[in-house]
């Protein structure tokens, strides 16, 4: 995987946690750079995560689909894609509640909601034989930035971004899986 690969499928990734961050920006009464930080930081951390466990647990099957392997990393990304232009559509608008109080176990289960389509990235990652710590590290840093940059435009802005960023993340997940695919069966050099 190149490294615009990469970033493409890093920022593609953090467009979940973009758009709820967007949310818990905008409800903030007065924009908190601590509160910002702190989901910024549990998005990006589990961000980072996600794809790691994916990948030990596509390390441990890949030797056994090495054939085929392209079919499913096409699968996994057309699906992943496929439910964020999906969501971007037909997903409600930002749920109400305060950003003014950080909730740990409210931030764990937004960071894992928005981090399971890493998860499967991160067993592709293993059929494409990715070295993974750089890619978790570059996932986990990108998507740091994007919420901490996402919490600061929902305090100022709104969530006028929100469905834009989930298909244009959508959109670009299927587009690298269809040139995965490609690859693999020679149509492209």
């Amino acid at each position: 995987m190149s490294l615009i690969e990469l970033l493409l499928v890093s920022v593609s990734l953090s467009m979940d946690a973009f758009a709820v961050a967007l949310c818990k920006g905008l409800s903030m009464k007065k924009l908190n750079m601590r509160n910002a930080l702190i989901i910024a930081l549990f998005f990006g951390g589990f961000q980072a995560a996600m794809p790691f466990i994916g990948w030990l647990l596509g390390k441990q099957f890949a030797q056994f689909i090495t054939g085929f392997d392209h079919w499913i990393i096409f699968g996994l990304l057309v699906l992943i894609g496929g439910k964020m232009v999906y969501e971007a559509f037909t997903a409600e608008d930002c749920p109400a509640g305060s950003g003014d109080v950080i909730k740990v176990k409210e931030l764990v289960l937004l960071s894992m909601a928005t981090s399971i389509d890493a998860l499967a990235v991160g067993v592709s990652f293993a059929f494409l034989q990715v070295q993974i710590l750089p890619a978790i590290l570059f996932i986990g840093i990108i998507t740091l930035v994007i919420s901490f940059v996402g919490v600061i435009i929902g305090n100022r802005f709104g969530v006028h971004f929100q469905k834009k960023a989930e298909l244009s993340g959508g959109i670009i997940l299927i587009l690298i899986g269809i040139k995965i695919l490609f690859d693999h069966l020679g149509f492209i050099s």
